[in-house]
């Protein structure tokens, strides 16, 4: 955060931490200044369409300023003092934007890579100065741990399981996708353009919850940056999972949004629907074509073919297995299908030649595969249509002051579950697999 705040970058200001528990609390601590401003998730669906495109704007800025950033390596910012024992290191050079040379970068502190039991696998988490390295290092973590510790479990997923007939999904079966994503990882890396290859420092979570505005939508603060990692360009670029619109033809086409003509005809419920959806294109819409005019670096990289299966690819290889054997399958699925032209579109020249997919799918395996991966999107789709009912966000969340209405919307979403049930034996079933019940979630650590 200091180091962001040397470049610019709107964070409060810290005024001391203890990164150890020898001290007179007995625990790590970190005090910072109080953020001034609104919480932009307390007026994100209240904005108007100028309010958006002007916030929209100074995010894509703010974005600029980070993406122009020069670092040496891949991994995290450390205080060169706080990590002084680490074996290895890469300083940042003292330059003209920040007469400092306090900082340095070490391992990645990327929550999946130290995740649960992950924390004491003895495996490579930076720094990176090799871009594969940095491509492959979740996958091979997660390999090490469900060879340490992997075991069938039932998807974490609940409305999975039904998919599975409620049947443990084989560990094995991942180990077999991570094997052959790294069969493939150095084939993919672009390096047509170095610039895709440039170590590059990204918020991991540009939510609403974690920026604050002043009364006329300046940015006084972005917070959570605790799990911030750098990582190659091309591993970054992507929209922000608040404003990103991907799986409407209208957003992944780029086409600017318009209401509907019948709009005016249809019912409040219709039009309310119609209206959301324009608000979702039309934030999409915003983002990229700010982005082109603003922070042409992360555009090129945002539309350099195939930009999102690599991310894809990338982040699904690095999250913690949780019972999904499907998500992964279906991205190298989709890989081994469109071989020829991302080879061509990421290599340089003659590179390209007589590079043969290391993986095979038999037709019938694919098909499969994106049989359940539908099915997987279906129930995705479910889940956040039960999540609206009730009125919670990411794991469950709800504001304190809204939480005996959530539950009472929960109960009775619960009761008509059951009362839908044609068997006894379907009851039990849904009961044991509700969404919203909580549960020991330590097998999956």
């Amino acid at each position: 955060m200091d180091f962001l705040r040397l470049h610019g970058i709107p964070n409060p200001c810290i005024y001391g931490y203890s990164a150890m528990t020898d001290n007179l609390t007995g625990i790590e601590y970190i005090f910072m200044e109080y953020v001034r401003g609104t919480s932009l998730s307390d007026i994100w669906f209240d904005l108007s369409e100028s309010s958006r495109s002007t916030l929209i704007r100074k995010l894509v800025q703010l974005e600029r300023q980070l993406f122009l950033i020069r670092l040496p390596a891949s991994g995290s910012l450390y205080y060169a003092k706080d990590v002084h024992d680490l074996p290895r290191k890469v300083h940042i050079p003292a330059s003209t934007a920040t007469l400092d040379t306090r900082f340095c970068i070490g391992p990645d502190m990327t929550l999946a890579l130290w995740y649960g039991r992950r924390l004491g696998l003895q495996v490579d988490r930076g720094p990176y100065t090799d871009t594969l390295a940095a491509s492959t290092a979740g996958a091979k973590k997660e390999i090490a741990y469900l060879k340490t510790y992997g075991r069938p479990l039932h998807p974490i997923q609940r409305l999975y399981r039904e998919i599975y007939n409620y049947e443990k999904q084989s560990h094995l079966k991942h180990l077999d996708n991570l094997e052959n994503y790294l069969k493939a990882a150095s084939s993919i890396i672009p390096d047509d353009k170095e610039a895709l290859a440039r170590p590059t420092i990204r918020h991991p979570d540009l939510n609403p919850v974690n920026i604050f505005l002043s009364d006329d939508l300046d940015i006084t603060a972005v917070i959570d940056w605790q799990h911030c990692a750098i990582l190659p360009l091309f591993l970054q670029c992507g929209i922000p999972d608040s404003i990103q619109n991907y799986g409407d033809d209208i957003s992944e086409n780029l086409e600017i949004p318009k209401l509907s003509r019948d709009f005016d005809e249809l019912s409040e419920d219709e039009q309310s629907h119609e209206l959301e959806l324009f608000r979702k294109r039309q934030l999409h819409y915003f983002y990229v074509q700010t982005t082109r005019k603003l922070n042409p670096l992360h555009y090129d990289a945002l539309t350099h073919q195939f930009s999102g299966l690599r991310h894809k690819l990338f982040r699904h290889t690095s999250d913690p297995w949780e019972g999904d054997n499907i998500t992964l399958k279906a991205d190298l699925i989709q890989l081994t299908r469109c071989w020829s032209d991302i080879i061509h579109a990421g290599q340089r020249g003659s590179e390209s030649e007589n590079k043969i997919c290391p993986i095979n799918y038999s037709e019938e395996d694919a098909r499969e595969c994106l049989r359940l991966s539908e099915a997987q999107s279906q129930a995705d789709e479910q889940y956040e249509i039960c999540k609206q009912i009730i009125g919670v966000a990411c794991e469950g969340w709800v504001p304190a002051d809204r939480y005996d209405e959530a539950r009472k919307r929960e109960i009775k979403l619960k009761a008509d579950a059951l009362d839908a049930a044609e068997s006894e034996e379907e009851r039990e079933t849904v009961s044991r697999n509700w969404i919203f019940d909580d549960f020991d979630e330590s097998e999956y650590m």
